[in-house]
């Protein structure tokens, strides 16, 4: 059977080369009874692949099941599989089969595979070594036939790297990779598919069939759908109930199709190279810079009175104090003068040994986050009068916070 004859079995629609190649290996794959792996997006069609495999190999007369991994509790994964016995945990009045002792001899499609727990991860590379398997309670080992056949929509690798997934069952299911394109990468078929859906839910529907024009089909083509043919299949059915036009233009799309523009929502941008700091940081650090300017100011007017107060000194400095004048905002600094110029210099007296450098020498403060934080809670402490309700608003931190820090710093 070639790769035409499989499509029209199938019902596969679409000719690009991502597609023919995914259905040339299924069917080269399908008389072996190696282990296959498909990859791919959800809603990309994985288990129509599973159902070619087992339909041209020599189980295609013995049972198959399709198992959807991800929706089977974790507590009851094991007892789905593999059976139990009769009182092996609360609720087993009955012994029960597994489902790989129903599909003994068949072909058994693990959906999602990724999503097993890392126990049930280790029970499956049993069965898959050496076809043995022990129901749940029990201590009897039984043996199966059975052909596994594994999807799943996420990177598997990337869940070995992460320790989510057994590296030794990744390599044992992946003997066979098989790789299912999303709608995006066959973009010549969705046309195609879009019309053959839509034909058959017009006829199902008996509503007036449908039509494309060269906007509409190029709207189609450019949309990257997510959803892949599942989600173009649900909106050709949209179409067909609810679409009072039928012959469409990319305008009667648009309320169809999700609009894939960004969110217009604000959002923090974080740079990955810079650190991210945050509000303490940020007001120690603004203390910091206007401590820094501070002594910048005061080598400056030292500069100056050491220079004697000429005029070339002062004319030289003029632009740094005019811009550090403006920039600082200095507490208790109401009373001076709004115009720099007019800001006195007093000269030290001549009588006296005056050493202008130690006039102007720094005096270095604590630049522990310990003090700072202390301090910054006595005075909320006390801007409120003890409250510690309002100290902590004040702060941004709980009021519980406020209480282990007062009980830490033995404020």
């Amino acid at each position: 059977m070639d790769v035409q004859d499989i499509k029209n079995r199938f019902g596969i629609i679409g000719n690009s080369p991502l597609l023919n190649r995914a259905i040339d290996i299924a069917r080269q794959v399908a008389p072996t009874d190696i282990s296959v792996l498909i990859t791919g997006e959800s809603g990309s069609g994985k288990e129509v692949f599973s159902h070619i495999i087992h339909s041209l190999s020599a189980r295609k007369h013995g049972p198959f099941i399709a198992v959807n991994c991800g929706a089977i509790p974790e507590g009851t994964i094991d007892s789905e599989l593999f059976g139990h016995e009769k009182g092996s945990f609360t609720g087993a009045h009955d012994a029960r089969k597994g489902y790989f002792e129903v599909v003994d001899g068949g072909t058994i499609f693990l959906d999602e595979v990724a999503e097993l727990p890392i126990g049930t991860q280790a029970r499956l590379l049993r069965v898959l070594e050496t076809g043995e398997y022990i129901r749940v309670g029990s201590s009897k080992v039984q043996k199966t036939n059975v052909r596994v056949i594994a999807a799943t929509n996420k990177d598997v690798f990337d869940a070995v790297s992460a320790g989510k997934f057994r590296e030794d069952l990744y390599y044992r299911l992946n003997t066979v990779p098989l790789k299912i394109p999303a709608l995006r990468e066959r973009k010549e078929d969705i046309n195609l598919l879009f019309r053959k859906f839509v034909a058959d839910f017009t006829d199902k529907y008996r509503s007036p069939s449908v039509q494309l024009d060269q906007s509409a089909q190029q709207a189609l083509m450019n949309y990257s759908w997510p959803g892949n043919v599942r989600q173009l299949k649900n909106i050709a059915e949209q179409i067909a109930v609810l679409e009072k036009e039928r012959n469409l233009t990319a305008e009667h799309l648009q309320s169809y199709i999700p609009t894939e523009a960004g969110s217009t929502l604000p959002m923090r941008i974080q740079n990955q190279n810079k650190e991210d700091f945050s509000e303490r940081d940020i007001l120690y650090k603004v203390l910091f810079d206007m401590k820094k300017d501070m002594m910048e100011l005061k080598k400056l007017v030292a500069e100056i009175i050491q220079n004697g107060g000429n005029t070339s000194s002062i004319q030289s400095n003029q632009n740094v104090i005019n811009q550090l004048y403006r920039d600082i905002e200095i507490p208790g600094s109401s009373n001076l003068p709004s115009d720099p110029h007019q800001l006195v210099i007093h000269q030290p007296n001549n009588d006296k040994s005056y050493d202008m450098m130690d006039e102007a020498e720094e005096v270095e403060e604590s630049l522990s986050l310990v003090d700072k934080e202390s301090d910054l809670i006595k005075k909320a402490l006390k801007k409120h009068k003890g409250k510690r309700k309002l100290a902590a608003q004040e702060l941004g931190i709980s009021e519980r916070t406020l209480y282990r820090k007062i009980k830490e710093l033995e404020l």
